[in-house]
């Protein structure tokens, strides 16, 4: 104990001479642009001075994480950021530099030059403790610094892993950037945090060609890319670009619904050959003669001038209007031969531009083209249905300014707005996050944004669920840039879902994703799986309890609600006088948070409640993965409250609503028991007559065509 004393004194006062220098270092960066010779001079150095004090990291910051001894007697800090002292010498080297790479790769089978490892626990620059280890792998040992990390509580926020970051994830976090890497990992292994320690390492080692605004993150929803809003400036990286995916296509008021057979056809591949037929169908022909009135004095341009023209400009490589402003300038050069007069002054060539070529906008001009069978139909050729086109059709709001659109509408406004303006915003490297969903459109509005091809692409097939649930990264790949190979490498370990939960979940993964190999879990939790069974009105006041103890126990607490549930569940919070934190409106943070299953991807929780698990597989064809998700976002105490089976495999799919179903179509005797099933699951624990109208709601909805069954109560019979 006196040893271990003397080691924390010993490192403790290294640390505070590291700080030293580092706080000088940061006055005379302040001090810096007081020296220059004019303002200009001073704008510049300011510039420089607050991006190399970023860099220095946040002052009451602990100046290392970690020490490696290395088997030639050298000692290293590794550290956020790199310090030096006075003279230049390097006091703690920053963990991008190669110099640091042994505290990342060395393990019990290949010790990369290392005798020691020192891990340091801190409370800002103090030490409260050491760890001595040779860093072994997942199987071998488990390293009791990281063991320590992954026990504390969560927040609303990613933290970064720097400090424990292993030697599979240190592999790829370092990989060429000249290539679209597939992360590919299941709860647990760290893959999201990985691919933005994969950011931070490409912005080190390619420094004088890239910067953080070259790169941008997508991520699945706002409540995720909040989540991990803090890692990169934590690493210094401030200014990557972080959005969500919907968030790439133009502004526009959002919220529409739609049915899951639309949603399914506009998120398809052909919709961009659609949308580019009929935008070139836009293009109109000019007349035998066309007359223009031009300084006073009427102009007559042969339609053959004219149509050739407009022929040649409408083949030339560029965006819609781009040739249309060239198409303008063609037209002048024409009129001016004719008349010998400058026509810039004249609206003439104008209003002839405009009805050749109108102008568009790509809310505009989709609100026209969604409102319009005949145009849909023109543009649909030979790839779309009678069927799939009527399906398209809408009747658009009577003001551009009141259309809302749906969330597959904003792909196609996106690759609208590549199609008339041209290429927008693009980027040196490409993150996306939980990739195995989106649609070949969303996957389109991603892979415009990159430069170069270089992409970090993210996920896991056995969570994959909604319109687009893959089996096959190939299915991802196809629509994503080919300039570099494509190499998909998985993460074995899972670190952050204990042993216990992950039990709970696993036997659904030979039904949700048979394919998948199940990650192999390297630490317990602090407690089995609790399942409270309970009658139906009981449920939505069960989970708000377990909850709040896990709440006043100081843990930060995810409910995982199905929606038909989710009001009744708000219902109890606020009668229990809970103030709670929602998914939906992009909040994370509380100490109880309300999350649907599909926003619970990518979260972390140190206690999680999942509410009645048979509607979660009920509600979507993937259902089971769903439940997956739901049951492996904690990272200590797992509750599920249910009325019925806690894990169902062979639970009931989601019933097909009536709009969804071809004229005629009846269900098969399975789907009819699978419905039956389900909602006699409904009535479980003699429900209140309250309930009673939801139900029938359901049946009615999946049955029976609309008006076809009077609104009531049920009656005796």
């Amino acid at each position: 104990m006196a040893s271990r004393k003397a080691d924390i004194a010993a490192e403790q006062a290294y640390f505070d001479a590291a700080a030293a220098h580092r706080d000088r270092r940061r006055e005379g960066l302040r001090q810096l642009p007081s020296a220059a010779a004019h303002t200009a001079a001073a704008t510049h150095l300011r510039r420089y001075a607050d991006a190399a004090e970023r860099a220095l990291g946040a002052a009451d910051e602990a100046v290392a994480f970690g020490r490696v001894d290395t088997e030639t007697g050298e000692t290293r800090y590794v550290g956020r950021h790199l310090i030096r002292d006075v003279d230049g010498e390097v006091l703690v080297v920053n963990w991008h530099a190669p110099a640091a790479a042994g505290w990342f790769e060395a393990t019990v089978g290949n010790s990369a030059g290392v005798h020691r490892k020192r891990a340091f626990t801190c409370a800002g620059n103090t030490i409260e403790d050491i760890t001595d280890t040779i860093l072994a792998e997942i199987g071998e040992a488990v390293d009791a610094h990281l063991l320590a990390e992954l026990t504390r509580g969560r927040t609303g926020t990613m933290r970064d892993i720097v400090a424990t970051i292993q030697a599979a994830q240190f592999a790829l976090i370092r990989a060429p950037r000249d290539e679209v890497l597939v992360i590919e990992g299941g709860p647990g292994t760290g893959k999201s945090a990985v691919a933005l320690h994969r950011v931070s390492w490409l912005l080190y080692q390619h420094r004088d060609e890239m910067a953080p605004p070259d790169v941008l993150v997508v991520g699945p929803h706002p409540t995720f890319v909040r989540y991990i809003g803090q890692v990169l400036p934590a690493l210094g990286d401030d200014g990557v670009e972080l959005r969500d995916i919907s968030r790439l296509a133009p502004d526009a008021p959002r919220g529409r619904t739609e049915r899951d057979a639309v949603t399914r056809i506009k998120g398809e591949a052909r919709m961009a050959g659609l949308l580019a037929r009929a935008l070139d169908a836009r293009i109109g022909t000019p007349d035998p003669a066309e007359r223009l009135l031009v300084g006073g004095r009427f102009v007559t341009l042969p339609g053959v001038e004219v149509a050739e023209t407009l022929a040649t400009v409408r083949a030339a490589a560029l965006p819609y209007a781009d040739r249309r402003r060239l198409l303008r300038d063609r037209l002048a050069v024409l009129v001016a031969a004719r008349a010998g007069v400058d026509p810039t002054r004249s609206d003439a060539v104008g209003n002839l531009t405009d009805r050749l070529w109108p102008p568009q906008t790509p809310t505009g001009f989709l609100r026209d083209l969604l409102g319009s069978t005949a145009r849909l139909r023109a543009a649909a050729a030979d790839e779309f249905t009678p069927a799939e086109v009527a399906a398209l059709h809408r009747r658009g709001a009577d003001r551009l300014s009141r259309e809302t659109w749906s969330a597959a509408d904003l792909p196609l406004l996106d690759e609208l707005a590549h199609l008339i303006d041209g290429p927008g915003r693009r980027y040196a490297h490409v993150v996306v996050d939980e990739a195995q969903d989106l649609s070949p459109m969303q996957l389109r509005a991603v892979a415009r944004r990159s430069a170069n091809g270089s992409l970090t692409v993210v996920g896991d097939l056995a969570q994959s669920t909604g319109s687009w649930a893959r089996d096959s990264w190939d299915e991802v790949l196809t629509h994503l840039p080919s300039t570099h190979p494509a190499r998909i490498t998985p993460l074995r370990y899972g670190y952050r879902v204990p042993r216990q939960a992950y039990a709970t979940a696993a036997p659904l993964l030979p039904v949700a994703a048979p394919g998948v190999t199940p990650v192999e879990v390297v630490r317990d939790g602090p407690a089995d799986t609790g399942v409270h069974r309970v009658g139906l009105a009981e449920l939505p006041g069960r989970a708000v309890t377990v909850a709040r103890e896990h709440a006043e126990a100081g843990r930060f607490v995810g409910i995982v609600c199905p929606p038909r549930q989710r009001r009744a569940v708000e219902a109890a919070l606020a009668a229990n006088g809970m103030t709670w934190s929602s998914a939906d409106r992009g909040e994370l943070g509380g100490a109880v948070n309300l999350i649907s299953p599909q926003e619970a991807k990518g979260l972390e929780f140190d206690a999680v409640v999942v509410v009645e698990p048979v509607e979660i597989v009920a509600s979507d064809e993937r259902g089971h993965r769903l439940l997956y998700v739901a049951l492996t976002r904690t990272t200590g105490h797992l509750d599920i409250v249910c009325t019925g089976d806690p894990v169902p495999l062979d639970a009931p799919v989601r019933p097909r609503p009536l709009a969804d179903v071809e004229p005629g179509a009846t269900f098969t005797r399975r789907e009819a028991h699978r419905l039956a099933e389900h909602l006699a699951g409904q009535l479980r624990g003699a429900a209140p007559e309250a309930y009673w109208a939801d139900v029938l709601a359901e049946l009615r909805a999946t049955l029976l065509p609309e008006g076809a069954v009077s609104s009531g109560r049920p009656t005796d019979g």
